[in-house]
């Protein structure tokens, strides 16, 4: 087995019709630009009810038809912000526990430590974060984690961290599902070696159209010059 395969995007979930929620972190083929991007996908009319929407540099999930909001606990969040150097995504209100966390001098990771996966038996989703620091002298690194029941029970939590040094036009992409079920079979391994193409549109087009058609609901993808620090940004909503 070739541990330094790297494979497009639309090849990691081919045959997966429900990979969940996913981020991918990395860095551009020229070597110019951090990469994140975050989608969602859903089964239920609660989790499909959902758009992003972008304020100030974060995004946020909101409820497309407020009147169809059953319960926001787990589905409405901060999916993406910033503090200082660090770019946060998750997927999920840990969102909010790291830039905390950060704020208080806590590590990525230590900030985790408080948290575990979703109460959702008998799925317990795992919660899935990613950051990219940048350093302010063109360099950056990028960190994962998944948090993981230890069992079908949901009686312990089991953490795992990833700290990557870039390479160019490679990413990390890690997602909550192995693949669809009843429960959902939670991501197994260590996140998946991908491409990253220089032209962020290229990127966004490639992951939205191989995702699930019926399943899919929105995706984010930010490109931010390691430079500069300036970033630019993709949005797809299938409800608009």
């Amino acid at each position: 087995m070739d541990i330094y395969k790297v494979r497009k995007f639309g090849d990691a979930v081919e045959e997966n019709r429900y990979p969940g929620r996913g981020i991918v972190a990395g860095q551009s083929c020229d070597g110019t630009k951090a990469v994140i991007a975050y989608f969602i996908m859903g089964r239920s009319v609660n989790s499909r009810n959902r758009v992003f929407v972008e304020r100030d540099g974060a995004v946020f999930t909101e409820p497309f038809d407020v009147s169809k909001l059953e319960d926001p606990s787990l589905i409405i969040y901060a999916a993406v912000r910033t503090f200082e150097n660090h770019l946060i995504v998750t997927n999920g209100d840990q969102t909010d526990t790291i830039y905390d966390g950060l704020a208080e001098g806590k590590s990525f990771y230590e900030a985790l430590e408080s948290r575990c996966f979703e109460p959702d038996a008998p799925n317990f989703t795992p919660r899935i974060s990613a950051e990219a620091v940048f350093g302010g002298d063109g360099t950056f690194r990028y960190r994962m984690s998944i948090l993981k029941s230890a069992d079908a029970e949901g009686s312990a939590c089991n953490r795992f961290g990833y700290d990557y040094a870039p390479v160019c036009g490679v990413g990390h992409f890690i997602h909550t599902y192995e693949h669809d079920g009843n429960p959902l079979p939670t991501f197994q391994g260590e996140p998946e070696r991908i491409e990253i193409p220089d032209d962020i549109d290229a990127f966004t087009e490639e992951i939205w159209n191989a995702l699930d058609e019926d399943n899919k609901i929105s995706l984010y993808v930010r490109y931010t010059d390691i430079a500069s620090g300036e970033s630019e940004s993709r949005l797809i909503n299938k409800n608009c």
